[in-house]
């Protein structure tokens, strides 16, 4: 499942997915026009802040796949169960969960006193490459741990 609204490795995702034999749900708002593909459904949500992030949180099962930037979706799902994976390739777990939302909780409290943040390093090509291999990697991890 992809919390596609920001993510910019789409096609990435849905291209490995198909390769693996493993359905891709990308859940999105209306304001994001997807189209689905062979093995890609989408379901689009309505514009409100967290509403992907909701779908997502409200439709996953333990076991799934969830690719995601947003740290509160993370914790959420790995409470679930879940494998998650940041767009760059980042594993989500329960040794590194903590310290990510205490960062996001302390940079969104300098936000509060008028202090600027910086946002998020450029997306590069060494990201993307990174990404594809880490979720070839899971998923083939997890289809030979199903197959035994």
């Amino acid at each position: 499942m992809v919390d596609a609204d920001a993510c910019p490795v789409k096609k990435e995702t849905a291209d490995i997915a198909r390769v693996s034999g493993v359905p891709v749900m990308m859940v999105s708002s209306y304001a994001h026009e997807l189209r689905g593909g062979e093995g890609v459904d989408v379901i689009h949500v309505d514009n409100s802040d967290q509403s992907a992030d909701l779908y997502i949180a409200n439709h996953v099962k333990s076991g799934d796949i969830v690719l995601t930037g947003d740290y509160g979706l993370a914790a959420l799902v790995l409470a679930k169960g879940c494998h998650v994976l940041s767009f760059r390739g980042q594993t989500y777990d329960e040794t590194n969960m903590d310290m990510m939302l205490e960062g996001r909780h302390a940079r969104a409290k300098e936000r509060r006193r008028g202090h600027h943040t910086k946002g998020p390093k450029p997306f590069t090509a060494e990201d993307r490459n990174f990404f594809q291999h880490k979720l070839t990697k899971l998923l083939n991890l997890l289809q030979e741990n199903v197959q035994l």
